[in-house]
Order: structure tokens, then sequence, then C-alpha cells
């Protein structure tokens, strides 16, 4: 059973990834126009001062811990959290249980002719696969009316958004009802991990929780973001009540 942990002033839901499979696949089967946000160190302390953001995870549906950061925080300040639930993998499993469920999918984001690779992989990796559609992630707002009328026309049950943080989330959010879309989850790196433009850390990394030290390493231009991880540490001990 879930329940909602204050990380910094983020609600971050405590639940394992079955749970949060069954959630997002109840939003579906419900037809619910719902948000989930995938909240690691760097999303919660971009929340802790920037309001809209904040206002927007804590109205999601669902805050899952994607990160080391977020269980660590969660333990840290007192609480149960079983389990990481990545965003990616929370992907990865929607999409397997897609065919079985006849769910509609699309992928909007990324640089052009990412997301046409990563459908191009879903359908190699999940037999069936219905991705109803693709969009890259390069618009201007004179664009936005014909990429919602196409997202509405597909139909799909879930659209996946790799925006990037928090752009995925604002944008979501602003067109949820427009969209009509059951469930939209913002998914980051997602799609250039599955279209091979990047790599996701090896297993070992991710046991150890050094998934976020192989993204710096491999994207010297992030190492400014990987700053916001002792800042994360260092504000959760000073929230610690």
């Amino acid at each position: 059973m879930s329940y909602k942990v204050d990380i910094l002033g983020v609600q971050v839901d405590s639940l394992t990834m079955a749970e949060a499979v069954d959630k997002a696949d109840q939003f579906m089967e419900e037809k619910a126009c719902v948000l989930i946000a995938t909240a690691n160190a760097e999303m919660i302390m971009r929340a802790t001062h920037d309001k809209e953001l904040r206002d927007i995870l804590n109205a999601a549906a669902l805050v899952v811990p994607d990160g080391a950061g977020t269980v660590w925080a969660a333990h840290h300040l007192g609480y149960q959290m079983p389990e990481r639930v990545a965003g990616y993998d929370l992907a990865q499993e929607l999409m397997r249980l897609a065919p079985a469920r006849k769910r509609r999918i699309y992928f909007f984001g990324s640089a052009p002719g990412v997301a046409d690779k990563a459908k191009k992989k879903a359908e190699e990796l999940y037999p069936g696969i219905e991705i109803v559609g693709t969009r890259n992630g390069y618009f201007k707002e004179a664009d936005e009316p014909a990429i919602i009328a196409d997202i509405k026309e597909k139909k799909p049950d879930l659209l996946l958004a790799a925006l990037g943080v928090p752009k995925q989330e604002k944008w979501l959010n602003a067109h949820k009802e427009e969209l009509g879309v059951p469930l939209s989850i913002g998914v980051g790196g997602t799609l250039d991990v599955m279209a091979g433009v990047m790599k996701r850390a090896p297993r070992w990394m991710q046991k150890a929780k050094l998934e976020w030290l192989f993204r710096g390493m491999l994207q010297p231009k992030r190492a400014g973001r990987l700053l916001a991880l002792p800042k994360f540490v260092l504000k959760v001990h000073s929230y610690k009540k």
C-alpha cells in the first residue's frame, strides 16, 4: 500500500515498481487524464525554488521515486520507501504489457529522429506494441497546435514525453485536459537510451546507486547539474525534523 512522503516539500509516493505499474494500468483503464512524475534528487531540488513545478508534482496522480537520492532522503527522514522506481524501467514495464492490454502509445521528445529509432526498438523488444505516433521535442510555440492535434488524432492511452525537466512536466500539465490522454509521463532520457544515442549505466553501477555518476561522466555538460546532489543531501539534513 503506497503513501506519500514529504521530501523538501514534494510529496513522493512510497511504493514498489509492481504497485506503480498497477496504478499506471488503472489510470489508463479509467481514462483518467492524469500525470505521473518521476522524481529524482535533481527534480526535487529544482522544485524547492520553482513553485510551478512543485505545484504540478504535488497535484500529479503519482510521483515515483526515480533515483537513489530520493529513496535515501525518504529513509533519512524516517519514512519507509521500498525501492527506487526508475522512470526508464517503469516505461519499459508499461510497454512490455501494452500489446496484451491493447494500449496505444505516443513518443514525444528528444532530437529529430530519436523517437523514430526508439519506436523501432520498442517494436523489436515488445512484439505487437502499437506506437501510434512520434514527434521530436524541438518545437516553437507556433508548432504546438499541430503537435496537440496530432496527439489527439492518434488517441494514445499513454503519452511518453522526453522534453527534460521541468519542460516536460509543465507542458504535459498545461495541455492535459486538451490532449485528453489517459496517462502522460515525463520520461527524460528514456527515448535517447532506447534509440541508442545515450547509454544507460551498467547494471553494477545501477545497483551501487551510481547511475548519476555515470551520466556525469558521459555528459560533462551535466557536471554543474551534479552539484545538485550534495546540495540535496545538505538540504535533506536540515529538513529533518
